[in-house]
């Protein structure tokens, strides 16, 4: 039995510290969250202690932790768990400097421990039988990669100022599954955006629409299309055309019923919220965790993947900055 540790029981820390307690093979022992409210309420439904950070790492009970707390405190966790010695399930960002980041992936880098960063739509059924059936030369040679990414409405403006902009918070997992499906590293970034959504964002120093084009030394081209509205739901597609053919992968409807009449041909929209549309990705990244914990031979996604991620959006921000293609080499 993998005992674990969360830290942070807002939104987010509420899904993992939950799907904890439906994995048979771990079992959450203890949380921490500066906030109270939110430490009392998810402790109390979890049936978990609530310790310090001290307490946390000092604890030889304590195998692994799983950071959900705020961005500006993932790295100096992260770090932490190095030197006590304890594995790592993070959510993104580790941080969002590029500098922080990387001095966090050489001491993990140094380190036995096993550490995973949480980007959850590798472990989506869909998306991850999507790059399994490339892998397997399905359709050839991957020549051209499409990740159309929408949400329903933008977050709030108080959300925008903190969270680093679109393409540290929200691209950043195109960018993640771009490098996921093309199966070789981005060396080129052009980026366009524009505010068209909400003004107040544009305000605040962000954007809210972008296209991006990557391009890997072999020639592989990625095109990213992100909008931070989508009045029909959340908008999660991809294309990947290849030398033999071509896959996709559809959004993921609130259900499946289509209706066919004299009116027209109907059918029900993709389901609205992030939370609902990758509930299951969610519980397979976790358990996926604890697999690894166990001994069980699975591909996590690394520290570095999240370096390179992040690497790519500071790219797009330049391209933009400058109006020109940047090689990701430039970035450091």
């Amino acid at each position: 039995m993998i005992k674990l540790a969360l830290f942070g029981a807002g939104r987010i820390g509420k899904i993992h510290g939950h799907n904890v307690a439906l994995n048979p093979q771990a079992e959450l022992v203890a949380l921490h969250d500066p906030y109270q409210v939110n430490a009392d309420h998810l402790s109390a439904a979890l049936g978990c202690k609530q310790m310090t950070p001290e307490q946390i790492f000092s604890d030889p009970s304590i195998t692994g932790i799983l950071v959900c707390s705020a961005t500006d405190t993932h790295a100096d966790l992260i770090e932490q768990a190095v030197l006590a010695g304890k594995h790592v399930f993070c959510e993104k960002p580790i941080d969002l400097s590029l500098a922080r980041v990387q001095q966090v992936v050489d001491k993990v880098n140094a380190s036995p421990i096993t550490t995973m960063l949480a980007f959850n739509r590798r472990f989506d059924s869909n998306f991850a039988l999507l790059q399994q059936r490339i892998a397997a030369g399905e359709i050839g040679d991957v020549e051209l990669v499409s990740i159309i990414s929408k949400d329903p409405s933008p977050p709030p403006v108080d959300y925008i100022k903190v969270s680093g902009g679109l393409f540290r918070d929200m691209t950043i997992h195109d960018f993640d599954m771009a490098r996921f499906l093309l199966a070789e590293e981005v060396v080129q970034v052009t980026a366009q955006a524009s505010c068209l959504v909400d003004s107040d964002i544009g305000l605040a120093g962000d954007v809210d629409t972008a296209l991006v084009t990557l391009r890997t030394a072999s020639g592989k081209l990625a095109q990213i299309s992100n909008s931070r509205r989508a009045s029909f739901g959340y908008d999660q597609r991809f294309e990947v055309h290849g030398s033999k053919g071509m896959l996709t992968a559809s959004n993921v409807n609130e259900n499946t019923l289509t209706s066919y009449t004299q009116a027209g041909v109907t059918r029900a929209k993709p389901l609205h919220f992030f939370l609902e549309r990758y509930e299951a990705a969610y519980q397979s990244e976790l358990a996926s965790f604890i697999a690894a914990l166990n001994g069980a031979d699975v591909v996590l996604p690394t520290m570095n993947d999240g370096l390179q991620a992040l690497r790519l959006a500071e790219a797009a921000i330049v391209s933009i900055e400058q109006g020109r293609t940047v090689a990701v080499s430039e970035i450091s």
